[in-house]
């Protein structure tokens, strides 16, 4: 019974690999497309977005197959919950990724109101953290987890400097805005996918440490 558990356990990992990889590659896609005008790839990021959300789903109801016949004990429903956890939040940044392929679509090819340099920067850092953030997972590496929260601060100055710069490009042409408040959105989502990514990480020191920590970069 407990091999059977442990495989399935296994299976379980690797999929989430699976659906991790799946998310950085939307996030890399969109911001590409974002920066391309690639209104094409964008439509076709929005669509692939239902691959992401079938895994979360698979994931989930394996998970739940597994409660149901294996009677885990009370560290093997940690684990199931802290997955349980991070496909959820996994998901949401594909939710994110697909967000900003909405923009492209809406934008189309209107001219930019600014370099593209702080939000590539941002979907870079986000998913360097995603990939950290899995191995740390797999590692079951709890004072990594802890050190990967700290680069949120980094996605959050540069959506800082993001708004301040759009800010001022609408109040020195209003007929800017539009243009302007779309890319202020998909800044949002980089930033929002940043704070996913230490909910996950909050989910590995539970995992590792039984305790359920909030801003556990303070602890």
């Amino acid at each position: 019974m407990r091999s059977v558990f442990e495989e399935h356990l296994n299976d379980l990992e690797q999929d989430l690999n699976l659906m991790a990889e799946m998310v950085i590659e939307a996030i890399n896609r969109s911001v590409q497309a974002l920066k391309e005008k690639d209104v094409q790839q964008a439509k076709k990021i929005k669509k692939d977005d239902i691959h992401i959300n079938n895994k979360r789903w698979e994931i989930e109801e394996t998970c739940i197959e597994l409660i149901a016949t294996q009677q885990p004990v009370a560290s093997d429903l940690r684990e199931l919950i802290a997955l349980l956890n991070i496909i959820t939040d996994l998901e949401r940044m594909g939710d994110y990724a697909a967000g900003i392929s909405k923009i492209v679509i809406k934008l189309g090819e209107t001219p930019n109101v600014k370099s593209f340099i702080d939000i590539p920067r941002m979907a870079e850092i986000a998913t360097e953290m995603i990939h950290e953030s899995m191995k740390a997972y797999r590692d079951r590496d709890d004072q990594s987890a802890r050190k990967i929260v700290e680069r949120d601060d980094e996605i959050d100055e540069l959506y800082k400097q993001v708004q301040r710069e759009l800010i001022a490009i609408m109040l020195e042409d209003p007929k800017t805005i539009t243009r302007s408040t779309y890319l202020l959105w998909a800044s949002h989502n980089l930033e929002r996918i940043g704070d996913r990514v230490t909910n996950i990480c909050e989910r590995i020191v539970y995992l590792v440490t039984g305790e359920m920590i909030e801003n556990i970069t303070k602890q």
